[in-house]
């Protein structure tokens, strides 16, 4: 069973972590993540191909890497299949991204395909790409990448640079 918790995790570490105030969430189901985010202050539009989703801003198309760029930050909880069209659109725009990958789109097992993806990002042209563990059950990786230098600030993120110091 998935943890119920990895939504408003995930919308912790996007918030301490990023500064952008329009996200851009892909493959988000039913809008759980955009739901997170909004209530952190956030602006929020939710790109997946379900009827059903909650009462959020909602564009029920597949994302493209044509999708005019209104935002600040790309995100993806468990995006699956669109987890490299988040990056190579970051990557196309210069902005950041964070995801949190699940299956790859591949056929790739779950470590390599981490890796393939922080290695993606570098050849993109992103200077910084990291990874953090979210404190919750199943896959919890976030990998990030940015085109500049942000301090990390205290979060429950197991890993964080600031965690390591002490």
């Amino acid at each position: 069973m998935a943890d119920k918790r990895r939504f408003d995790l995930f919308a912790q570490f996007i918030t301490e972590r990023f500064p952008a105030p329009r996200i851009y969430d892909i493959a988000g189901g039913q809008g759980r993540l955009n739901e997170a985010l909004s209530r952190l202050g956030r602006t929020v539009t939710t790109f997946d191909l379900r009827h059903k989703h909650l009462p959020v801003r909602y564009e029920q198309r597949m994302f493209t890497l044509e999708e005019p760029c209104e935002c600040d930050l790309l995100v993806g909880m468990h995006p699956d299949g669109a987890t490299r069209i988040i990056i190579e659109y970051a990557a196309k725009h210069r902005l950041p991204f964070a995801v949190v990958p699940c299956c790859s789109d591949n056929s790739m097992p779950y470590n390599p395909w981490r890796r393939y993806l922080a290695d993606l990002a570098r050849e993109l042209g992103f200077p910084h790409v990291e990874e953090r563990e979210l404190p919750m059950e199943g896959r919890s990786r976030v990998v990030f990448g940015d085109f500049g230098s942000k301090p990390v600030e205290e979060s429950p993120v197991r890993g964080s640079r600031a965690e390591r110091a002490l």
